[in-house]
């Protein structure tokens, strides 16, 4: 949080802050006066001691001229860069093609490395999955190039497996019993399959943990659409086609808040999950 600074000092902030961008930006008092429309002299007085505040229209042609904001200028703001570029860094809107660990996500994932990954996936976990799974999952996609891109995924998963990076993942339970049943979005899906990743997911949980923590809410009670956290660094909601990306640490800490609280409210916590995944076993048909 921002200090607050005492009206009687801002003119003097804004005296300091106005010297400081004419002189990065290399930008004389003639010529800042030619860009607001202002005499020299005008310029000339905002920067001599004991000068009151200008008028609102003056220190926003200021800073409009020296590409800064107006809200840092004025002392409201401990950031100089203006509104649009504070937006344009801190949020980004990524195409999300359909595939196996896309090189956008790999690239965030190697950005992370050694932070806690937080993660609510749109299907079972990819890092999770065997490689069946996969096959039918992705084929219809990869078509000829399916073999080709399950070895780079599988490759890719070995490195973010051995990157230092803890994962915590968040699944809602309608998601599993749909698995283990092979209805809606895994219908067609053999139970041969089903059953081998449940078994395979049941090894993990028990190998892995506490590095590796899987745990289920009821979507009933708590929605999520699928996010994942990397770290303190990087915060990503998948809306289908795009990634929406936020790298400012406010949303980074709301979003980071909102897995936490599906953790808490889950109704299968990370040291139950394995007596639940043999439990969905008995169900696959």
């Amino acid at each position: 949080m921002m200090e607050k600074i005492d009206k009687r000092d801002r003119a003097p902030v804004f005296r300091a802050r106005l010297a400081e961008a004419m002189e990065t930006r290399k930008v004389t008092q003639a010529a800042l006066a030619r860009l607001t429309g202002v005499d020299r002299s005008t310029i000339s007085a905002l920067l001599q001691p004991g000068t009151r505040l200008p008028n609102a229209q003056l220190a926003a042609d200021c800073a409009r001229a020296l590409g800064i904001s107006a809200d840092w200028l004025l002392g409201l703001s401990g950031r100089p860069e203006p509104i649009a570029d504070l937006l344009a860094a801190s949020l980004s809107l990524t195409e999300a093609p359909r595939a196996l660990i896309d090189e956008r996500i790999f690239g965030w994932h190697q950005e992370a490395a050694g932070y806690k990954i937080r993660h609510v996936p749109a299907t079972l976990p990819d890092m999770l999955k065997i490689r069946g799974v996969v096959e039918w999952e992705y084929e219809p996609q990869l078509g000829r190039t399916a073999e080709q891109a399950i070895g780079a995924f599988e490759d890719r998963l070995k490195w973010m497996r051995g990157a230092g990076s803890d994962y915590e993942i968040a699944l809602p339970m309608h998601e599993l019993t749909a698995f283990a049943t092979g209805t809606g979005y895994y219908e067609g899906l053999s139970p041969d399959l089903r059953r081998f990743q449940l078994h395979h997911l049941m090894t993990l949980c028990e190998q892995l943990y506490p590095s590796l923590r899987l745990c289920l809410f009821d979507a009933r009670r708590l929605f999520s659409a699928p996010i994942t956290v990397f770290g303190p660094l990087l915060a990503v909601i998948y809306i289908g086609r795009h990634y929406l990306a936020f790298r400012d640490s406010a949303r980074v800490d709301t979003i980071t808040q909102h897995f936490d609280l599906l953790v808490r409210e889950a109704e299968v916590g990370a040291r139950d999950i394995v007596a639940h995944l043999q439990g969905l076993c008995d169900r696959v048909q």
